[in-house]
């Protein structure tokens, strides 16, 4: 017969539901402990949970018309969370039926029934992977090859020849801050050195600008996520050691009176190469990291410079620029990856330092939710990718400092 009263009943042996007969066709709020039948036949309807429940309290959503399909059962957890989230649960299969029981302000409610038609899978949690590259180290004039960004990955390793580090366990509607550092600015003078790079940011981990390269009457070169390499003038000059689980130290010039190649910049994988009296010294390898799908090389070191007819060392892979000699034109990184700037040579005048390349930050997250800049105004650019890898979104910050991001589903 019809249904002429409130009934009382069991679902899968759980506790005792007060069951409302009279199908909702429209937006309601939900009383703990009773069950519904939702009927959006002619439109979508939202539940909205109670917004002071007790814990072991549970409430039953039925699609009475098999229609959620077409148009949704939305349920709203209000204020409280609903899976350990704000986010709303929305019931988009025919027949779906979401029993929920709440557990207590940390989770707040749980589904612990989805039954009838397919039932609509549950949100992963939110666990991000990150690559934060630092800004290079600038070349030095007649110098040495500046040091790429420091490198802090999840995926494959970290620079320094360290491991990958832990993902992080984020929370949706949170702030966390992303900065990309830019490159620092090849040397100009022969009495200042090149300048390091700018570190890069994301949420708690920070990776360290590249180091400077030595400039001719600087000397060595300066101390950053991975080191610049010594100078390139007749007297030896060192390179400096690298940040631990960043990168690597730049590369020294040689012993002689005449050591006028000028060392390369260390990169994240690593060290730069010592000068020579007729070479500059290659640019320490990058790291190659696969974050996006495709292992690709990060923060390379810059090659030394060298005096006049002389060979100039070669920059790392991973965006480090090669050193100079016999030319008047800088040699600087490449953008975005953290590679270090090249040291510069000697023509008929000392020619300047190649400027670091600016970093990037890249993060991998489960594909069920979006990131959104919550800065006013915007200062992040950024892409995201949804194809690479299957059930990951890839998002890829090229420049901004100091930027807010937030995550929802």
């Amino acid at each position: 017969m019809a249904f002429t009263k409130a009934t009382y009943d069991y679902l899968d042996s759980g506790g005792l539901i007060k069951w409302i007969t009279t199908a909702q066709t429209a937006t309601f709020d939900a009383v703990s402990g009773e069950g519904y039948l939702v009927d959006t036949s002619s439109a979508a309807v939202t539940v909205t949970l109670p917004d002071a429940p007790s814990a072991g309290d549970e409430i039953i959503i039925v699609d009475y018309a098999s229609n959620a399909g077409t148009n949704n059962i939305t349920i709203d957890p209000g204020s409280l969370n609903l899976r350990g989230a704000t986010d709303d649960l929305v019931l988009s299969t025919n027949n779906q039926t979401a029993r929920l029981l709440y557990s207590g302000a940390t989770k707040g409610w749980l589904v612990t029934t989805e039954a009838g038609g397919a039932a609509a899978a549950a949100t992963p949690d939110l666990t991000v992977d990150y690559l934060v590259v630092a800004g290079g180290g600038g070349g030095g004039r007649l110098g040495g090859g500046g040091g790429a960004g420091g490198l802090r990955s999840t995926v494959d390793s970290s620079g320094g020849g360290a491991s990958a580090e832990s993902s992080l366990s984020l929370a949706t509607a949170t702030d966390y801050t992303v900065s990309v550092g830019p490159g620092g600015g090849g040397g100009t003078s022969l009495n200042g050195s090149a300048t390091n790079g700018t570190g890069s940011t994301f949420a708690t981990i920070t990776s360290d600008g590249g180091g400077g390269g030595g400039n001719h009457s600087y000397g060595d070169g300066a101390i950053g996520g991975s080191g610049g390499g010594g100078c390139s003038s007749g007297t030896q000059h060192y390179g400096a050691s690298g940040t631990s689980g960043q990168g690597y130290a730049g590369g020294n010039t040689g012993a002689s009176a005449n050591a006028y190649g000028g060392g390369g910049g260390g990169g994240a994988g690593g060290a730069g190469a010592n000068g020579t009296s007729t070479t500059g010294g290659n640019g320490g390898i990058g790291d190659q990291i696969s974050i996006t799908g495709t292992a690709t090389y990060y923060a390379g070191g810059g090659g030394g410079g060298c005096q006049s007819s002389y060979t100039p060392g070669t920059g790392g892979a991973g965006g480090g620029a090669n050193g100079t000699g016999n030319t008047s034109t800088p040699s600087n990184a490449t953008p975005n990856t953290g590679g270090g700037g090249g040291g510069s040579g000697y023509t008929t005048a000392f020619a300047n330092g190649g400027n670091g390349a600016s970093g990037v930050v890249i993060l991998r997250y489960p594909d069920a939710y979006t990131i959104s800049e919550t800065t006013s105004p915007t200062v992040l650019s950024f892409t995201t990718d949804s194809s690479s890898v299957s059930g990951y979104n890839i998002t890829t910050f090229t420049a901004g400092a100091n930027g807010t991001i937030q995550f929802s589903t």
